[in-house]
């Protein structure tokens, strides 16, 4: 399994979907957006004092990720994206 430093997410994305819970995504943001599972998160990132900020994201949230962020990683047969948590627009509710 993969374990993600600092910020950065692993994310499962899902098959391309028309909705996202009753909103409909217009064709633009279809193209620019993606919707995915967390399934790691890092610790977190740094301040500059040093104190540690905890990931806004959890392992199961279902997120509206921007479409070419991230690096595409494969572990086993399985295909993953990790992602910096700036990148991630939205938790799915």
């Amino acid at each position: 399994m993969l374990k993600p430093l600092g910020d950065r997410v692993v994310l499962k994305v899902e098959e391309k979907e028309q909705t996202v819970g009753a909103f409909v995504l217009a064709g633009a943001a279809q193209d620019k957006t993606q919707i995915a599972e967390v399934i790691a998160t890092g610790v977190g990132a740094r301040t500059l004092t040093g104190e540690l900020v905890e990931p806004s994201v959890s392992v199961g949230d279902r997120v509206l990720v921007e479409s070419h962020a991230g690096v595409d990683v494969k572990d086993g047969d399985e295909k993953y994206l990790i992602v910096g948590e700036a990148s991630i627009l939205a938790i799915i509710d």
